[in-house]
Order: C-alpha cells, then sequence, then structure tokens
C-alpha cells in the first residue's frame, strides 16, 4: 500500500528520477518552456515551483539550496536574476501546463511547461493560446441556407 505516499515514480529508480527532474527544470529555467508527458510535467510542477520560492527570497541560503538542486550554474543565475523579481508579487504557481494531445508511438499525454506571465504576453497583452479575439460570425438566416444546401447537391436530373 502506498497510503500517504507523496509523488510519482515514473516508472523508474531514485537516482534516475532526481537526474531527470533536475534535468527539466534546468532546460524549463533555461527556456522557459518545454514539452513532455503529463505524469513528468505534473512532478516538474512541484519541483520547479520550490525553486522559483528560493529564487523570490533571494538570500544566501536560497541560492545555495537552488544550487544544490539543480547544478547548473547558468540556471541558478536566471532564476535569481529574472525569475525571481518576475514572479515577486505572485503568491505561487508560477508555471502552467497545457495539454497537447497523445503521442504517436505509445499514446502518452504529452504536455507544454511554461511560466505563467511570459515577457513578450506581458507587453503584448496577448495570451500564447489564442491570441487576441475573433470576432464571432453571424449566423445565416434558415430559409437562405436550407436554399443554398439544396442548390450545392448538384443536379437532381
Amino acid at each position: 500500500m502506498r497510503h500517504r505516499k507523496i509523488g510519482r515514480r515514473l516508472g523508474i529508480n531514485t537516482s534516475a528520477r532526481k537526474a531527470m527532474l533536475r534535468n527539466l527544470a534546468i532546460s524549463l529555467i533555461l527556456n522557459e518552456r518545454i514539452k513532455t508527458t503529463l505524469a513528468r510535467a505534473k512532478e516538474l510542477k512541484r519541483f520547479s515551483d520550490r525553486l522559483v520560492s528560493f529564487g523570490k527570497k533571494g538570500d544566501l541560503a536560497a541560492r545555495r539550496l537552488a544550487a544544490s538542486a539543480l547544478n547548473s550554474k547558468e540556471a541558478v543565475q536566471k532564476l535569481f536574476n529574472d525569475l525571481g523579481p518576475r514572479f515577486h508579487e505572485r503568491p505561487g504557481g508560477y508555471t502552467r501546463l497545457v495539454k497537447m494531445g497523445w503521442r504517436a508511438g505509445d499514446g502518452a499525454t504529452l504536455c507544454l511547461v511554461e511560466f505563467m506571465p511570459r515577457p513578450e504576453e506581458d507587453a503584448k497583452g496577448k495570451s500564447s493560446r489564442g491570441g487576441e479575439k475573433k470576432p464571432k460570425k453571424a449566423k445565416p438566416k434558415q430559409g437562405g441556407a436550407k436554399a443554398d444546401q439544396g442548390k450545392a447537391r448538384g443536379p437532381s436530373s
């Protein structure tokens, strides 16, 4: 029984799982957007949100904790110089998961993991999902649509 056990095993042993989460977090911090499976993305969200909280604190102890979790100087610098100040006012929920369909090989659910307010979104005022909303088209009248359908079918003779 796995009562009160937190986290997913992801089908690999502990050291490989920690290394995989570390590499995913480094890629997410440096690129600010990655594509992975849904189960990995949910675990990455927990891991990366904790790292962004370290970046928001900004003190030496938090920097050392983040450095021990990441093992990448570039990622730690970006975490504390860019991401920490960007999310200073936000109380939590720094990452967003967007489902993208299924992988062709094995049918695994794919997911896009990205940090919430991206810099280009803030500047343009648009969301990354749909951009500006398009105006809805007016519905055609019922009489005209039925008459058009009969003509579109072709000659009846």
